[in-house]
């Protein structure tokens, strides 16, 4: 299972926002500098493709996902009939670790990661290793019994302030209402702009 192990912050100063939650302190103090050698003096104008890329980028890195994966999201959006981009975020959304950090079982979708493949999720009461088992309507997500008194766990079931609407959950335990619609999904991404990325 491949997946992104080097510097978050340096991905986070490439794209210019705080991409996770511990990078937000960060650059809000020092600036959304790009990483490198001459990133305060590269001042070039961004190309019509440049500010494709860049965001596709950045939805690739907010999700956790690598290339081949994400292209493979974009191709199935393209085939379903309505607009590519909500379809391409619907898929991003109902990823099992995306819903493990909605429901607030980990305070990062790193994190929610993590838990999936370690074994610690059931989805209708049967074990779930695969971070990107796309969650149904109806399903029921759960935390395993030995980890329910987990500190971390805990922690972050607590700072959680809102639950999204499409959601549900008792405890430990969480339910998808719903499909997520546009307002409630991740606002920063442009779809758009990753649909005319891949359309070129």
């Amino acid at each position: 299972m491949a997946r992104y192990t080097g510097p978050k912050r340096r991905l986070s100063r490439r794209e210019g926002v705080a991409l996770f939650a511990k990078d937000v302190k960060a650059m809000e103090r020092k600036g959304a500098v790009p990483p490198g050698q001459h990133g305060v003096r590269m001042r070039r104008r961004v190309s019509e493709y440049g500010i494709q890329l860049r965001e596709k980028q950045k939805a690739k890195r907010i999700y956790g996902i690598l290339e081949r994966q994400f292209k493979g999201y974009a191709r199935a959006a393209g085939k379903i009939r309505g607009a590519t981009g909500l379809s391409l975020l619907e898929f991003l959304e109902t990823r099992l670790d995306n819903v493990v950090y909605k429901l607030g079982f980990s305070p990062s979708r790193a994190g929610a990661r993590q838990l999936v493949s370690h074994g610690h999720i059931k989805v209708d009461d049967k074990k779930t290793t695969i971070p990107s088992f796309k969650v149904r309507v109806g399903s029921t997500i759960a935390i395993s019994d030995k980890l329910r008194d987990n500190t971390q766990v805990k922690k972050s079931l607590e700072e959680l302030e809102t639950l999204p609407e499409w959601l549900d959950r008792k405890a430990t335990i969480g339910k998808v209402l719903r499909i997520p619609n546009r307002d409630e999904m991740e606002q920063s991404i442009d779809e758009q702009l990753i649909v005319e990325y891949y359309s070129r």
